[in-house]
């Protein structure tokens, strides 16, 4: 069956932070120069990490996941500081950035490029109340729509429930969507559970994912178009192997 709707998730799908710059910035404060290209690798790591050994932290209010992810993230670079004046130091530089998460430059084009070839396009996200302010914000919510967040339905992904009421929401079968999202846990597994197929964002090839079945990856959002127009009507390109997701 054709694919006739897709569904994106929000943070580091669509939109992203600067943190990995603040970082760097903090570092090289203190006297420590480390590459902001290693910095990066650093991030997504304990991000995958996150993702696959503490399922929901991510989500979660800030104090109650950062000094511990802060942690890992400093081992893993080899670098040692107290946790709670780091904390506080980097999210003062966030906020010295401006706006805390930024559309990727690339995501208004993708999604025009969806809304000019009749796709739905919408977001199914587990974010707080503040997911209306980024999409405003970033110039996003214009693309979308349909929007459908954990907070204001309580329900959040992985649960099927959520994907299958924003198909019906959309009136849409499960069967002709498309998740695109870059927790493996929460959005290839929850969508495939709903019956649509899904696609893994995983900026850094297969990195951090390398114990994962075979699944449909790009490395951004910016890909989507030549995946969709390479599989045309053909679903198994971007479904997912449904024995493997549990």
């Amino acid at each position: 069956m054709k694919v006739r709707y897709i569904w994106f998730d929000l943070g580091y799908t669509l939109v992203y932070q600067d943190r990995e710059k603040v970082y760097r910035d903090y570092l090289l404060a203190q006297g420590i120069d480390i590459p902001l290209a290693r910095i990066e690798e650093a991030y997504h790591l304990a991000d995958k990490k996150f993702m696959r050994q503490y399922p929901g932290a991510l989500g979660q209010e800030w104090d109650s996941f950062f000094p511990w992810y802060l942690g890992m993230l400093n081992y893993s670079l080899g670098v040692r500081f107290p946790l709670a004046e780091q904390a506080a130091a980097l999210k003062a530089g966030e906020r010295r950035q401006g706006p805390r998460w930024r559309a990727y430059p690339f995501a208004p084009g993708v999604l025009q490029w969806l809304k000019e070839r009749s796709y739905g396009i919408g977001l199914i996200s587990n974010w707080d109340q503040s997911a209306r302010t980024v999409l405003n914000e970033t110039g996003l919510a214009r693309y979308l729509d349909h929007v459908v967040i954990s907070s204001e339905v309580q329900v959040s992904k992985p649960d099927e429930r959520i994907f299958r009421l924003a198909a019906e929401i959309a009136g849409a079968r499960p069967e002709q969507c498309l998740y695109v999202g870059d927790n493996y846990y929460d959005d290839v597994v929850g969508s495939a559970r709903a019956g649509m197929a899904a696609c893994l964002v995983n900026r850094f090839g297969l990195l951090g994912i390398e114990e994962l079945p075979a699944v449909t990856r790009i490395d951004s959002v910016a890909e989507l178009p030549r995946l969709l127009a390479h599989a045309g009507d053909s679903r198994p390109l971007i479904q997912p192997e449904r024995r493997n997701v549990n």
